[in-house]
């Protein structure tokens, strides 16, 4: 049987109480009493019941970090980043699944019911009353890669999708398309939405330059790659910013199914600079995206909102760059 608090009192020659304070946060206890109890603990094996001790504490470290869009390879590396991230600061991550979650008040019930100290809400299509609905319950939340707004109603951190697509446009401008499109994802996500609303803005003064759009599925290979052969058989454009390198990724292996190249014949640039864009067979032009600095600044902000419940909400925005490899001709 496992050792109980109980066994290392006995051993350590000490009450219950001093055992529990010595592994409580915080809590008062003197030096010389913490190594007696410490030591008592590890001749045992003994490892404290966090659950248990949230009985009494009222916080269980539990932090929910929900996501919908589980296909997407990138999420990988966010969930990796996160979850350690959470763990070097003494949280206790909690995964959550919400690829076909469109009510947030479900999700509100189902967090509750595990008694989670936080929320981070990682997603770039999810709407902002998605994270709201946590705070309106009284979780504190962040929302990760989520819309911009000058004026948040919750703690808001990621890019200017916006500019992305401001960014994406020049590129294409720079190296002399006169047929350009955007292929992003699902037409209701917000990062499409503003990442097309970018590229046209840049576009729009620019009446030498064709211009179209179109949506995929989902963020998906999948998704890009069947919308690609869709466009490859009713006359493509030169080249295409797709909102997203794994729709790129997609569209790439539908280019060179049909029998076309990458770049001579459709040029192609991404978002994200994931792992993956980089490897030699692929080789993607993409738009990079500071995923890193994203996640540490959102669990330094549920840090000090598990501390501070009622801080005033912030968006925080990290600048992106392009990443040139060899999907886009080269600059004229």
């Amino acid at each position: 049987m496992p050792a109980t608090l109980k066994d290392v009192a006995e051993r350590a020659g000490v009450s219950r109480s001093a055992v529990s304070r010595t592994f409580t946060d915080g809590a008062s206890v003197s030096e010389k009493m913490r190594r007696r109890v410490e030591k008592a603990a590890s001749e045992l094996g003994y490892s404290p019941n966090f659950l248990a001790r949230s009985l009494t504490t009222r916080r269980t470290k539990l932090v929910g970090l929900v996501s919908n869009n589980f296909h997407n390879p990138i999420f990988l590396e966010v969930f990796d980043l996160f979850t350690r991230s959470l763990q070097d600061r003494g949280l206790r991550p909690l995964l959550v699944n919400l690829t076909d979650e469109t009510d947030p008040e479900h999700s509100v019930k189902m967090l509750r019911q595990y008694s989670v100290d936080g929320v981070v809400v990682a997603s770039s299509t999810l709407p902002p009353g998605f994270a709201k609905a946590f705070r309106d319950a009284g979780v504190p939340v962040v929302h990760s890669f989520g819309r911009y707004s000058s004026a948040p109603q919750v703690h808001i951190v990621g890019i200017d999708n916006a500019e992305c697509g401001r960014m994406a446009a020049r590129e294409l401008i720079a190296r002399g398309y006169k047929r350009v499109a955007f292929l992003g994802g699902p037409e209701q996500a917000t990062s499409t939405q503003d990442r097309l609303k970018g590229f046209a803005a840049e576009l729009s003064n620019r009446p030498e330059i064709a211009f179209t759009h179109s949506f995929a599925d989902a963020y998906s290979f999948d998704a890009g790659r069947k919308e690609m052969l869709r466009l490859i058989a009713n006359n493509p454009a030169e080249a295409y910013f797709c909102g997203d390198d794994v729709l790129s990724i997609g569209a790439l292996s539908a280019v060179k199914d049909a029998g076309m190249s990458v770049p001579d014949d459709i040029g192609l640039i991404g978002l994200n600079d994931m792992e993956m864009a980089g490897w030699e067979n692929i080789n993607l032009t993409t738009i990079r995206q500071p995923i890193r600095q994203i996640i540490n600044s959102s669990v330094e902000l549920m840090v000090a909102m598990l501390d501070e419940p009622d801080r005033y909400p912030e968006a925080r925005l990290f600048p992106c760059e392009v990443v040139e490899r060899g999907t886009l001709r080269t600059r004229g």
